[in-house]
This record gives C-alpha cells, structure tokens and sequence, in this order.
C-alpha cells in the first residue's frame, strides 16, 4: 500500500445516498493523518520516523515493516475506508537502537522532527496541528550518531559516474565521502579496474546513476554487492553543474587548488555533495576538500581476492581472524580507520612506501619515544567524528569535550615529536600538531561542567563560575527550592497534616496534596480562602495557592532563561570550532598517522617482524615467511609456526612455484601468508619474516578454497572458473597470483587440461610471479619444459603408520596426497577407508600400465598470438576448422587427435 493510494475513496453506487453519507463519512482524515500522509507522500523510499511526543509513529506499510524488523507490537489508530491503520512506535530516547538495526537491515529512514512547541499550535485554534518536517534522512553511508557507528571503520558513502573513452571503453569516476568525519576522496578507474576500486573503499551505500546501474554488463556486480544501492537520476550530474557544485560548497573560484580531476570525477563529487544536501536537509557537514588518488596509486585488489585472503573480515563476515584484527595495534578510533584505510589500499610507489617504513623504523629504535606516543594517544578520543556531529548541528556537550581533550592530546603529541629529528612523514604530522589552536582548548577547559549530560537541551554542562548572569539564575532556582521546602513545612504546620506534601507534574504545575479526609476540611473555613481544590484522587486531594502559583512562575522563568543562557554558550563555542574546522581536521589526520606508525612499530617489536626491502624491480625473495594470522593463532595455544622461504624473483618475468603436497600439508597457508607480506609491506608495515625483498606488485589476485553461488546458479566450478578468468584476463608481469586447486571441481582430464593451460597462460602471457598450488602431480614435469616454474612439496613422514605434516616447503614434487590419511583423521568410518585404498592400489596399477604422462609430455607449449588482428574480412580456415568442433561430444584422446590435426593445419 503505497502512500499516495491511502485515501481513494471506495467505489459506492451513485443510488445509494446512506453508502455516499457513510463512505464520505469513513473517509474523511484526521488533521495530523492529513500531515502525515502529505509528508510520507514526500518520502516514498523511507520509513518515516513521525514524531508525536515522546515517540517517533510510524503508520500503515511502514509500521507493518518496522514490526517486523524491529520485534514490536504493532497496533492501530483509527480506520480508513473500513480499515484499521496500522501502528507502532519507538521511545525518542531509544530510537538511535531501532535506527541502528533498521540500517542494518537496508531500510532508510525519514526522520520527522516537531518545528514548533504544542502550545504555540493551541494559539492558532484548539483543531491545529504541530508543524511538523522531515529535518534529515538517515541512509547507511550517511549516519552520524556515535551509538551507530563502528568507531575503528570509515563510514563511505560512493558515489560513480563515467564518461565515454571509446566505443567499447569508459572511465569511471568515483567520489568517497565518508560524512561522519569528513573524509572526501576522488579516484578514477577504467572498466575492469572497477570492481578492485570499489573494493578498496567497501562503502555502505554506492550512488549510481541510471545509466550505470542498467548496464547490462555491470548488472550483476551491482546485485553482488553487499553494499546499499542508492539510484540517481541522470540530472544534475553533467560535469559543468558538478563543477559549480562544489566550487560552492568550499567557496573557492577555481578547483586548481585541489588538484587536476577527470571529468569523470567531478561528476561523482557532484553527485555526492548533491546527496548530501538532500539526506541533511539544511545542514550542513564538515568536508575536507577533495583529495585525489592517482590511477594505479594503490594496490589493485578484487573483492574475491579480499575475501579469499581475510583482509578485514573473515569468511564469516566476523572481525575477529581476519588480518586486520591480528595487526591492529592502534589506541584510537582515527587510527584504527587510518589502519583499516592502509589495509585496504596498500600502495605501489616505492618511495611513499619508504617514507612510511622509514617512520616505523624509527619508532621501533626509540621505545621511550614510541611508548611516549602512545600514552598520550591513549587520552584522544574521537576528535574527527565528534567535529563532524557538531558541524551537522546534533552534537552535545560531550563532543564539545571530545574536541577539548583531543586538541589537549595534539598539543603535547606536537610537543614530544618537537624534541628530536624525525623521518619526513613523522616530521609533516609535527608541523601540523605544532599549528593547531588550541587555545580554545583552555577555553573549552574552563567553560565546561567536570560532569556532562549527554544531550544539550538537558542544561547543567557549563561549569560554575563561567558565567556571572548563569550563576545568578542557579542560586534562584536553588533558592525556590529551598523556599518550597519552608513553604511545605509551614502549611504541614498550620494545617497540623505531617503527611502534607508539594509536588509538581506538567499538567497542574506545583500543589500541595494530602489525605482525603483532611483534604475535606481545607474545603472549609478558614482554609478555603489559602487552599484552592484542583483535583480529588484515590485517597488523596490536590490543592493550589497563590504562594505556589507565584513561586512556579519565577522558577519556570529562572529555568528557562539559565538554558537559553547555557544553549547560547554552546553554539558559540560550537561555531567557533566548526570555523577552525579546517586546521582541527588536518590535526586529527595527523594524529591518526602517528596512532597507526606507532601501532605498526609496537606490532613489529613484540612480533619480531622485519623491514622489508621494496623497490621497482621484479623481485620477490621471502626469507622465513609466517602467516600472521595462523602465526597469532597457534601461538596463543602454545605452539609455534614453521617458517617458509619463497623465492619468485625473475628478470624478464616472475618466476611461478609449483607446489604439491599431502592435504593438510599448509598449501593455502603458505599461498595466503605470501600474498599478505605483500599487502603489509606496501601498506607501510614491517612484515612476519627474517628478510623480505619485494619488487613493487601492482595487482594481487587469489584464488584460494571453494564456494558456489547457488542465488546465480553458479556452481562451486562455475565460480571458481569466473575468478581464474579475471586473473588470466588481467594479471601484467608486475602482478602476484596465488592459484590453489584449479580444475579440481570437474572431470580428472577437464580439470587437468584447465590448470595445464592457465599455468602456461600465467607463465608466457602474463609472466607474473605466481604461487600454484596443485594435486594434479602431472604438472610438475612442466618445470621440465617451462624455464620459469619450479617445484616445491610440503614435508610429510609416517611414524607407526601415521602420518605425520612438517609443514615445511621443501624443493621438488610429491608423489601422493595422503587423502586416505586425512580421511581416516576426519572420521570416515574404517571400512570406507579400507575400501577406498582398495580401490586406490587397483588405479594406480591401472595408471602404471598405461600412464598418461607421456602423452602429456609431447604436447606442444603454450603460443601466445603475436600477430595484431585483422579488420579484413577473409577466409580463416583454423577457424572454420574449429567451428566443426564439438568439445563437448568428444572423448579425451578423441580430443588430443584434433588438436594434433589442427596444429599440423596451422
């Protein structure tokens, strides 16, 4: 039931005058459900939040929705056209909770605020309506709220947009905007690199525009995300209306200062700063200007790549296991998110990298100073996210304090960095530090209570002594206090009722109440005159004066003027630090450079990691490589990690390892663990090995463990062969690639012929450094033939018929796999294994009669085309040769015989 549709009057006969009188009748609405509709017709896309009272309303679908999601009860409030109108609602006070998982959840929500008190609505006639708006709308990539946020992960919105290159290629821009801190990123990709950039910023909430989210090439990544998809209309995002866009919202005349951007990429900031100024209705948040990423600035890293390596999250979607849980040595929220960031998008130039190793290091050989660092670390809070919220106009006086400690923190950091001589990006955070003004900081000491309500309207944060006019307002509120008290005890005493009390509620104010037995002779002479009645309750009467009536005025007024007295101290102060938002937002960035350099030395000195060696070259020579996560793992149980060498490096391409091995073994350990020294050594960290020497990798691919896609009717082979195609489509001689177990989720001669030729892809068209993890023992005579693959095995030994994993990667091939022992370890009753070694001796006697590795030794190498495509139309026999081919109705050796007949024809 959509909101425009809530108030068709039913069909009725035109005959029927009783059914036109009760239809008329049954349709008329409430004032405020006349509001409500009108607002909610405003804001079809959301739950609408209407306030009323103390508790946000939600009415018909909406309400219906939100029980569900919310687990609470769903009521009613009247009818319409014979129906009942749905209800529910959320305390005011709890609501940032049920905001939180409706977010979650995917809904956004429409938060419908009261602009006006109820009494000034009474004045305009007792039938009016509280003035009621939509003051913001609150969508995942546009939260605020400290309660809703995760304190150590940036909060991105995306928005994209493209222009056309080619006929066949575009180029896309993309504008991250993280509003809860006011982080504003702008980068630019090509078509295949998108998926890998959006990866890097894993936004909440991506803004596409028509066009881009009804490409019918895209349409299936955009259905995979896990992100929300906010769809824009095509208008407005033309680069012209973009550019005046955000020329307006920073106030300059010219974008030259920010830096040269694609057209791509000012259409995407537009788009943002347009969802901005419509999500925040009026408001308006703090943003650093725009900053630009270089294309092919960051490690290129897919979001299959991602998941299969763990980067920030398990499988599972936990925190907890994953890389950057085991490296997150960070003691504020700012540099977790710098940490988190760093992670995500490691870099690929090799000095930037230096720069950042060098700052580790020289905290690694200064403990005193690293752990001086971080204690006053320690004493930050949140200084980004609590400047944000008082810029939007919803932070308290708590965030004031948030500002005050952080600037107090940045001033001794800047302090204790100014002592000694620092590498260069140490020295860039000191400059900063050393700039910032913290003189307000000692005002903000002064002005605000040691004890702070959490919400501004609730008074009582500005510190005693401050303010004269404040003071003097307090001592009256104190003062009817105690003169209600004298006024209590005194009407005790003349009325001879010790049970005599003064209370207050909202509706009667303060009055004296009492038994009712007594209550009766107040009635009376010579009481009535002093007493006037209010109310009779249960047991009890309720009574006024003149004396009460004078004293409520005074307090109310006194209490009113101390809190506009208060709120006006607060936006002074608040104004004042949103104007000097600028140099408080280049403080906390520095801040949370410092918090994650410290953290990665700390990490490093208690873990025994090493500075890697990084440079422009093709090498990759890991000495005694740990995987840090497993490494955390195992030692928490007591037990260490064996340590592996790996050597990829090459000259006019990457060398590719070949490793077989028993299951069990550590294959995917050893992969995985190569590919993460990668992803921390050009993030800027040390790394979990004696040596490391790294020729900068542009691109990481991994295709690591198995999972289907039953929602596409994918299988788990299906899947596994899409991601091994955009690794032999995209890797370059600069890229890593880490393969495991490809061609093993389909026939033994189809699996087998798969992983033949991608490794011979990998090695004469890609010519990447690459990690191959395989059961396929067939393969290893590749390095034979292949001048750039080598062999490895994992160690295994039997001990009273046991098998035994030394998890050592050793040079040369394994001659089995010891699936039988795992087998038996997992469980599977004894009889299926005896049985299934039963069958075993009889295969392998049947493969030593007839082997098939000869066959596989005479085929020919992979050719890798060199001649540029034809535009000529003409006759290509190979072609049509191949079209009279059926792979699917052949045989294996039926096969091999045309691929030696096409070869003899070519």
């Amino acid at each position: 039931m959509s909101s425009q549709a809530l108030y068709q009057p039913p069909e009725i006969p035109e005959s029927d005058p009783v059914a036109i009188k009760a239809a008329a009748m049954d349709t008329r609405v409430t004032p405020m459900m006349a509001q409500y509709v009108e607002i909610k017709a405003a804001n079809p896309d959301c739950l609408l939040f209407y306030r009323m009272g103390d508790f946000y309303e939600l009415f018909f679908d909406d309400a219906e929705i939100a029980s569900r999601a919310l687990g609470i009860v769903l009521t009613k409030r009247g009818k319409h056209q014979g129906h009942d109108i749905p209800m529910c609602g959320v305390p005011i006070d709890r609501a940032d909770d049920y905001l939180q998982r409706l977010i979650g959840l995917g809904h956004r929500v429409a938060v419908c605020e009261q602009m006006e008190d109820p009494a000034e609505a009474k004045k305009r006639g007792a039938k009016s309506v509280v003035r009621r708006d939509v003051v913001r709308l609150v969508t995942p990539g546009t939260i605020t709220e400290e309660r809703l946020l995760d304190p150590g992960r940036p909060n991105f919105f995306l928005a994209v947009a493209r222009r056309r290159v080619s006929e066949t290629e575009w180029r896309y821009g993309l504008a991250a905007v993280d509003i809860s801190t006011g982080h504003f990123a702008l980068s630019e990709t090509d078509g295949p690199g998108l998926p890998a950039e959006i990866a890097r910023f894993e936004p909440r909430e991506i803004l596409l525009p028509d066009s881009i989210q009804d490409d019918a090439e895209l349409a299936a990544f955009w259905r995979e995300t896990r992100a929300s998809i906010t769809p824009l209309s095509r208008d407005g995002l033309d680069p012209a209306s973009a550019e005046r866009r955000l020329k307006d919202y920073f106030g300059v005349a010219t974008l030259d200062s920010f830096g040269s951007f694609d057209r791509a990429a000012i259409s995407a900031a537009g788009s943002a700063l347009f969802y901005i100024e419509k999500t925040q209705i009026g408001s308006r948040p703090v943003l650093n200007p725009p900053t630009r990423g270089q294309s092919g600035s960051a490690l290129a890293i897919d979001a299959a790549t991602r998941a299969n390596l763990e980067l920030t999250r398990t499988l599972s979607g936990e925190r907890a296991g994953s890389l950057l849980a085991a490296i997150d040595c960070t003691v504020t929220p700012g540099g977790a998110r710098l940490l988190a960031e760093r992670l995500a998008g490691p870099l690929t130039g090799a000095d930037a990298i230096r720069d950042r190793h060098d700052a580790v290091s020289f905290l690694v050989e200064n403990n005193v100073l690293r752990e001086g660092v971080r204690r006053i670390l320690k004493r930050s809070p949140d200084l980004a996210r609590a400047l944000s919220r008082l810029g939007l106009g919803r932070g308290g006086p708590r965030d004031l304090a948030c500002v005050r400690d952080g600037l107090f923190a940045a001033r001794d950091l800047g302090a204790l960095l100014a002592q000694t001589e620092l590498p260069r990006e140490f020295a860039d955070a000191a400059e900063v530090l050393g700039a910032l003004p913290t003189a307000i900081a000692d005002r903000l000491a002064a002005a605000l209570a040691d004890e702070l309500p959490l919400l501004r309207r609730d008074g009582g944060f500005v510190r005693p002594s401050y303010d004269p006019n404040l003071d003097e307002l307090r001592e009256l509120q104190q003062d009817s206090r105690r003169f209600i008290a004298a006024l209590q005890s005194r009407y005790a005493t003349e009325t001879g009722c010790r049970t005599l009390r003064v209370k207050h509620n909202h509706m009667i104010g303060y009055y004296v109440e009492v038994p009712q037995n007594v209550g009766e002779d107040l009635l009376k002479e010579p009481w009535k005159a002093t007493f006037v009645h209010r109310q009779t309750m249960a047991g009890a009467m309720r009574f006024s004066t003149v004396e009460l009536g004078e004293l409520e005025s005074k307090i109310a007024s006194a209490s009113d003027r101390a809190l506009r007295i208060e709120l006006g101290l607060f936006d002074t102060m608040a104004g004042e630090l949103v104007g000097l938002s600028a140099e408080i937002a280049s403080g906390a960035e520095a801040m949370a450079v410092v918090d994650v350099t410290a953290g990665l030395a700390e990490l490093a000195v208690q873990l025994d990691w090493v500075r890697p060696i990084i440079d422009d070259g093709l090498a990759f020579d890991i000495k005694g490589g740990r995987h840090p996560v497993v490494e955390a793992a195992l030692k928490r149980d007591g037990q260490s990690f064996i340590a592996n060498d790996s050597n990829l490096s090459g000259i006019d391409g990457g060398h590719i390892l070949l490793i077989t091995g028993p299951n069990m073994g550590g294959k995917s350990t050893y992969l995985r663990q190569n590919a993460l020294i990668v992803v921390l050594a050009q993030m800027g960290a040390f790394v979990p090995a004696k040596q490391a020497h790294i020729g900068i990798v542009d691109r990481l691919f991994s295709r690591v463990g198995a999972a289907d896609d039953l929602a596409r009717g994918r299988s788990t082979f299906m899947v596994e062969m899409v991601e091994t195609a955009a690794i032999l489509n995209q890797a370059t001689a600069r890229s890593l690639v880490i393969l495991d177990e490809i061609g093993r989720g389909t026939a033994t001669f189809d699996g087998l012929s798969i992983a033949w030729a991608a490794i011979e892809h990998l090695h004469e068209a890609n010519r990447c450094r690459a990690l191959f993890a395989t059961h396929f023992h067939e393969l290893t005579a590749l390095a034979d033939r292949l001048e750039r693959i080598e062999n490895a095995t994992l160690k295994v030994t039997e001990w009273n018929n046991e098998v035994v994993f030394l998890h050592e990667v050793v040079p040369g091939a394994a001659d089995r796999s010891y699936g039988l022992q795992v087998a038996r370890l997992a469980g599977l009753p004894p009889a299926v294994v005896e049985r299934a070694r039963t069958i075993l001796t009889e295969l392998e006697r049947t493969d030593r009669e007839s082997p098939k590795q000869a066959l596989l030794d005479d085929l020919p190498l992979f050719a890798v085309p060199v001649r540029p495509p034809s535009t000529a139309v003409e006759r290509d026999a190979l072609r049509e040769a191949l079209g009279d081919i059926d792979p699917d109705q052949m045989t294996p050796r039926e096969a091999l015989e045309a691929l030696y007949r096409l070869k003899s024809e070519a």
